[in-house]
């Protein structure tokens, strides 16, 4: 006697219930019986056994799909296992997916429901555990409105029939737990969705994927993968204020920092990049290293930026426990890893967050809201808790799991303006009548407060192009919150100014000196990132005017001028040694031209300038006040030279920048000095060894007491041309 209706029989073979486990698995069916239905598709004959029993029990087949069931006389559930024989006579034995309990707790919906759940990592995707003495893997995927989410995997010939997930009430929140999957398996969710079709999604809490163009995710277990050896900088991180410690970026994209060509131009792995990248990063001395993107994303040419896999790291370099490695490496010698953060937007690849259920999940339905018509991409929708949960969870997950030291968010001028890159007509105001994003401006205060409270140390870094108020003032004074800014003004106008051939560049000196104007509005980040050596913009000696000598000299100077400028700073990579290409993500940088004594005499320089920068307190310590700069001369046009003091906080810090941006010489150039003394000359750009003509002032000038630039006391010095000088005070 078959005891279920026909209506219920149908929706477990046309795989259309929201509840599977009311039906399969066992279940009371009246006070004296109970009854165990399997639904295997790919069994021929089904056996319960248990020691319940006294015998096996076989299942009787109730239809011809693969349905079995069976009334057993018991007054209460048991315990049992399934062994099962296939219609090629292979045998197999496992525990019934649909006879255990729940793994999220109604405690973890409520968090996640409400947007505060945030290691929810820990509980969505999937994860190898042993669930009441059996191992296996737990699947959780939210998807509201979907009308059935199963599990689909090798494990299961992809055959959505097989593990149908249930709905945990009514919080969208799908899960099954499957014995015997492991780790390595390859799995994905299918989904049926309200308009009765069906999407194959990636698991978008996923912690490993295939390498693109497949796109399955992998069961991955990272407990205990990774045994961390950087606990001394972890301590020490967590008690450093950064805004007054010297901070120097070398950003880097790890897909063509360097390739390996005589094996088919392949990329280095994280654990091949941890023995050459770390060592180069330290040599060079740089304080931390940025990372471009390296969430699992589909389109190498897109740099990392189209994510659909925000908590895989990508496959293309190897395991996640491999990138640890890596990360460790810098830590072990004192650098910071900062990662290249993309909450901004996703992309609408149909196994990634876009659409995820059918309906409008990750983003807004309304395009006028949800999408960026330029980037073909969707907007998350902020407002939303669980998707804000999904974001602060990833964020959390980076510095958790894999100790990253900052957060670089990406395009965040497209996050906190409505109307960003949109014509009248093409945006909604928000409930004031206003063009601000209330939703993500919230989301962004909320995202700097809960990562520097679980992480103090931390750093947040926005990538924001406009003059939006409050970047890096703290959410407690209505501020964003973020630690630093990058400054987007600094780094045109003074690219427009060097670019400018040096007959020119009198008629352009306001390029140099606005910047000062706003230079403490926001705590600031010199960039000079990769977004500046892409698209026709030329490579950065490809930059600079005149011929082969000058440009290398036009960019020793303009990197001297940079680092002593107030802010921290950020080279990308190539530019250090003078890379004449244009960056390209498809080929390793040319490290052939270190044979060729100019790149190489630009990339000592750069050692030098970092080593410089970093044992001068004046150059980093009062960074983001007026009290940490002083113009000495910003109006000396026709020289095209500028000068000014950086100051550090003990009365003697000081240090006299200059910088002669023509290619004449200048003699007896009398500076107005602060205080009488000896200023050693601690860095010149045409010093010989950088390939310079090796005009300098002998290792420095005392002081004389002759009144200039409203100063008692003056230093007269010689200017190299196209030269940047930094004399230190001395006593």
């Amino acid at each position: 006697m078959v005891t279920l209706k026909q209506s219920e029989i149908n929706q477990l073979l046309n795989a259309q219930t929201k509840n599977p486990h009311q039906f399969l698995g066992i279940n009371q069916l009246d006070q004296d019986n109970v009854v165990i239905r399997v639904f295997e598709p790919y069994a021929k004959r089904i056996f319960v056994e248990s020691e319940f029993l006294d015998n096996e029990i076989e299942l009787d087949l109730i239809n011809g799909q693969g349905l079995f069931e069976k009334v057993i006389k018991s007054t209460e559930l048991f315990d049992y296992k399934l062994n099962y024989e296939g219609y090629n006579g292979e045998k197999w034995s496992r525990k019934d997916s649909y006879s255990f309990a729940p793994i999220l707790s109604d405690y973890d919906l409520y968090l996640f429901s409400e947007g505060n759940h945030h290691r929810v990592y820990d509980k969505m995707g999937a994860h190898v555990i042993t669930n009441e003495g059996v191992e296996g893997t737990s699947f959780t995927v939210w998807a509201p409105e979907a009308e059935r989410v199963s599990v689909i995997g090798s494990f299961n010939n992809w055959d959505g029939r097989v593990h149908q997930m249930r709905m945990l009430g009514h919080s969208g929140v799908w899960e099954i737990f499957i014995p015997h999957i492991k780790e390595g398996d390859l799995y994905r969710f299918e989904i049926l969705t309200k308009e009765e079709y069906i999407v194959v999604k990636s698991d978008p809490y996923a912690f490993y994927t295939e390498m693109r163009p497949a796109n399955a995710s992998i069961v991955y277990d990272y407990n205990g993968k990774y045994e961390w050896e950087d606990q001394d900088w972890m301590e020490k991180r967590s008690e450093i204020n950064w805004l007054e410690e010297p901070i120097s970026v070398y950003e880097v994209n790890l897909a063509s920092w360097a390739r390996v060509p005589e094996e088919g131009n392949r990329f280095l792995t994280y654990r091949e990049l941890a023995d050459k990248l770390v060592d180069y990063v330290k040599d060079h001395n740089y304080t931390h290293v940025e990372l471009m993107p390296i969430a699992e994303h589909p389109l190498d040419e897109s740099w990392g930026y189209q994510v659909t896999g925000y908590f895989s790291t990508t496959s293309r370099f190897g395991k996640p426990e491999d990138l640890m490695y890596l990360i460790d490496g810098f830590h072990k010698n004192d650098i910071g890893v900062i990662l290249d953060w993309v909450p901004g937007h996703f992309p609408k690849d149909p196994h990634g967050l876009g659409r995820f259920d059918g309906s409008a999940l990750y983003e807004h339905l309304d395009p006028r809201l949800g999408e960026h018509q330029d980037w073909g991409t969707y907007i998350f929708n902020y407002g939303r808790n669980e998707v804000k949960n999904f974001l602060i969870s990833n964020a959390l997950y980076w510095l958790d799991k894999f100790h990253i030291d900052g957060l670089r968010v990406d395009a965040v001028a497209s996050m906190v303006y409505l109307d960003y890159s949109r014509e009248e007509g093409e945006w909604i105001p928000n409930k004031y009548g206003g063009r601000e994003n209330l939703e993500a401006i919230e989301f962004l205060q909320y995202f700097n407060s809960i990562t520097h409270e679980y992480y103090p140390g931390i750093l947040t870094i926005a990538e924001e192009s406009t003059a939006f108020e409050g970047v890096s003032k703290p959410t407690y004074l209505g501020g964003l919150g973020f630690s630093m800014k990058w400054n987007m003004g600094w780094m045109n106008d003074s690219l427009e100014y060097i670019e400018k051939d040096p007959i020119y560049r009198k008629y352009h000196h306001n390029n140099l000196t606005f910047p000062l104007v706003y230079a403490f509005n926001e705590n600031f980040m010199l960039v000079l990132s990769h977004d500046e050596v892409v698209h026709g913009k030329g490579s950065m000696i490809n930059k600079m005017p005149g011929g082969y000598w000058q440009k290398f000299a036009n960019l020793r100077l303009f990197y001297s001028y940079m680092f002593a400028h107030p802010g921290k700073n950020l080279l990308f990579m190539g530019g250090d040694f003078g890379q004449w290409k244009e960056w390209k993500d498809t080929q390793s940088l040319d490290w052939n031209l270190l044979e060729y004594e100019p790149h190489q005499k630009l990339l000592d320089f750069i050692r030098d300038l970092n080593s410089t920068y970093q044992v001068e307190k004046a150059l980093w310590e009062i960074d983001f006040s007026y009290d940490g700069f002083e113009w000495i001369s910003c109006d000396d046009v026709d020289n095209s030279v500028l000068s000014f003091v950086r100051k550090g906080k003990k009365p003697d810090e000081l240090i006299v920048c200059v910088f002669n941006f023509t290619p004449m010489e200048r003699h007896n150039y009398r500076l107005g000095v602060p205080k009488a003394g000896y200023y050693e000359e601690i860095l010149n750009t045409d010093a010989e060894q950088y390939w310079g003509s090796n005009l300098g002032n002998m290792g420095g000038v005392w002081s004389e007491s002759i009144p200039w630039q409203d100063r008692a006391d003056s230093i007269s010095v010689k200017l190299p041309p196209l030269g940047g000088l930094y004399f230190k005070y001395k006593k």
